[in-house]
């Protein structure tokens, strides 16, 4: 049992100062600040000081190669899994993993196993059937089996079009992978995605433009990432999200470099144009892309180099919408909470509501992340310094 007293709460949206009753794995009580009922059997150790402190849900990242990711560039670029501990010191209490490029020395026996692993270890953990490949290699006979028998299983991913690591698909290919997907969906009552990872090539979206208007299927059952990739992606990305389609940014932990040799959108400044252009900001998420790898190539396809995604990126990324783009914190945290959760169908994540797990971070008034709790287990972490932002009103 837990109580955090004095807490100003965005759950997302803006609740004020609360009081926050925690009790087994579940917030079992909210109220107003100063005024929860007197709690039998709680100690002095079981309250939390909240005063001038922001609790907002855990945040959940979509999109992590949790069993490593890489190998463009050969078996030494393979790049490490993902930790608990390198999960939950930023903030991460959700993880939804997947296969990439490699979906052969890598493969769905292992990242299944690697998922119920983090769950084992009190992460709340899922996964996607597949990788970049078409067709995909699933554990079971198909995907829908993959998505109705397999509990951790909730979509497909991430496919790869309009990249040249991708494997061609054909509009027919491709359709039949997100009917698939969603009927699995609908027959274990999952969300039934296909993560859709989106390339450098002019193509852009188009294949799940088709799907859009040549099918029954709704934008719901898509979610394409990387769509800040490059400026002409995101142009056609904010189209596609004014229409109802969900879209997915990957953050980067070291944007102001990149910016120096591609035309990628900074997240900040891309959720503001999205809002400006009028896109229902429950369309958008975040996610990091973590443990993935971020090979560059020449224009020609050469293998040049590559760096390795982190969690890190989401707060940061939040960070810079509230101080840089001057978006509203209750928006930005949406992005890496309570979005992907309803996106996902992620039942009792992304919100802090009486009922809903005690997946918790605790920020200090810069943003900075202090605590989190775990499934109602509050993990206090030796935190890497974080870098400021003027703040703006």
């Amino acid at each position: 049992m837990k109580l955090i007293k004095n807490i100003d709460v965005y759950a997302p949206e803006h609740l004020g100062k609360k009081d926050v009753l925690i009790i087994g794995d579940k917030i079992a009580k909210i109220e107003d600040a100063g005024s929860m009922p007197e709690i039998p059997f709680l100690t002095a150790e079981d309250v939390i000081d909240g005063t001038e402190k922001i609790l907002t849900p855990g945040f959940i990242d979509c999109h992590v190669h949790v069993l490593g990711g890489g190998g463009e560039g050969g078996f030494a670029n393979r790049t490490p899994e993902a930790t608990v501990e390198g999960l939950t010191k930023f903030g991460v209490t959700t993880v939804v993993g997947c296969l990439g490029t490699d979906g052969i020395g890598r493969d769905m026996c292992a990242l299944v196993a690697k998922t119920k692993g983090l769950n084992e270890q009190g992460m709340s953990a899922y996964c996607y059937t597949g990788s970049y490949q078409i067709p995909v290699h699933t554990l079971t006979d198909s995907i829908t089996k993959d998505i109705m028998m397999i509990q951790e299983i909730i979509g497909t991913g991430e496919i790869a079009i309009s990249d040249h690591r991708s494997s061609q698909p054909t509009f027919e290919e491709f359709v039949r992978v997100v009917a698939d997907t969603r009927l699995g969906g609908v027959l274990s009552g999952k969300a039934g995605v296909v993560n859709v990872h989106l390339g450098d090539s002019p193509r852009c979206m188009d294949l799940i433009e088709r799907v859009m208007e040549e099918t029954e299927v709704p934008a719901s059952q898509i979610l394409p990432t990387h769509i800040n990739r490059n400026e002409k992606l995101f142009c056609e990305a904010i189209e596609y999200a004014k229409k109802g389609g969900n879209v997915d940014f990957t953050g980067n932990e070291d944007i102001d470099y990149w910016e120096t040799i591609c035309d990628e959108v900074r997240v900040c400044n891309g959720i503001r144009r999205m809002m400006d252009a009028g896109v229902d900001t429950k369309h958008i998420t975040i996610s990091s892309d973590g443990q993935g790898s971020l090979p560059m190539y020449t224009a020609k396809g050469e293998f040049l180099g590559m760096g390795v995604g982190q969690s890190s990126c989401l707060l940061k990324e939040v960070k810079e919408c509230v101080y840089k783009a001057e978006i509203p914190l209750e928006i930005a945290i949406s992005t890496i909470t309570a979005n992907p959760a309803r996106i996902l169908q992620l039942k009792g994540k992304g919100k802090i509501e009486e009922g809903y797990d005690a997946d918790l971070c605790i920020l200090n008034q810069e943003l900075d992340l202090e605590n989190v709790m775990m499934k109602g287990s509050l993990r206090w972490l030796e935190l890497p310094t974080c870098r400021k932002y003027d703040k703006v009103l």
